[in-house]
């Protein structure tokens, strides 16, 4: 008989270098299954449980809470602990504690606390943008989501949205004098303004320079993250 379905785990020394994990405990861990977000760019649902948030020892007792129910991702119970969960998810623990995933200290992702207040907003970043039927437009955003509505957005924006719900509130353009949030590569975590926008060429891609601190960077436009106008509109660092 056949095998059915993809391996459930991947060797530890072959996982994103991001991980939160001791390489050498064991040879193997729980493998990132395909979903919302990329594998390279996402922990899996029951690590974070066991190695970031350390609310469990074993991924035996992170199977046990999830399947209790007792996890919530952006506002729905999830029991999958090979979930993918990457930037800007919400995760809610039963006991009342609520995490935002963002990149932190120039680590990819980290947890960082917030409060219940928040618990319902999500910052998405929009990342493609389609034509359908009777002109209406279809939004894709970096997390898996999609959008059809008459609303119009760019490439490049961010929108606020309701959590579970896809429910836009608030739309932050990609523009000069946005506040960003790097989200990749060596200066990830820090917050910036948007000092220009320089167009792509043949040999180089559309790049934003930033200042942060008493730094500028320019990087390409995939490495930041619009996050509101003259500061944050939700807590991200």
């Amino acid at each position: 008989m056949g095998k059915k379905g993809g391996d459930t785990r991947v060797k530890r020394q072959l996982a994103p270098r991001f991980w939160d994990i001791k390489r050498k405990q064991s040879q193997f861990v729980v493998r990132v299954k395909p979903g919302p977000h990329p594998k390279h760019k996402a922990y899996p649902l029951g690590m974070i449980l066991r190695d970031v948030l350390k609310v469990t020892s074993t991924m035996h007792e992170a199977q046990r809470v999830l399947t209790a129910g007792q996890v919530k991702v952006d506002g729905v119970v999830r029991r999958d602990p090979n979930l993918a969960i990457g930037l800007m998810d919400v995760i809610e623990l039963s006991s009342g504690q609520i995490y935002r995933m963002v990149p932190k200290d120039s680590m990819l992702l980290d947890t960082i606390p917030i409060e219940s207040s928040e618990a319902g907003a999500k910052l998405v970043r929009v990342t493609s943008k389609s034509t359908i039927k009777n002109k209406k437009l279809q939004y894709g955003f970096h997390d898996g989501r999609t959008l059809i509505t008459e609303q119009k957005f760019k490439v490049g924006d961010t929108c606020v949205i309701d959590l579970p719900k896809v429910q836009i509130k608030t739309h932050i353009p990609f523009e000069k004098g946005a506040s960003v949030l790097i989200i990749s590569g060596e200066n990830a975590g820090h917050i910036g303004k948007i000092d220009d926008i320089k167009d792509g060429v043949f040999s180089l891609p559309k790049r934003a320079l930033v200042s942060y601190e008493d730094r500028s960077v320019e990087l390409p436009v995939e490495m930041v993250m619009v996050v509101g106008t003259d500061r944050p509109v939700i807590k991200v660092n």
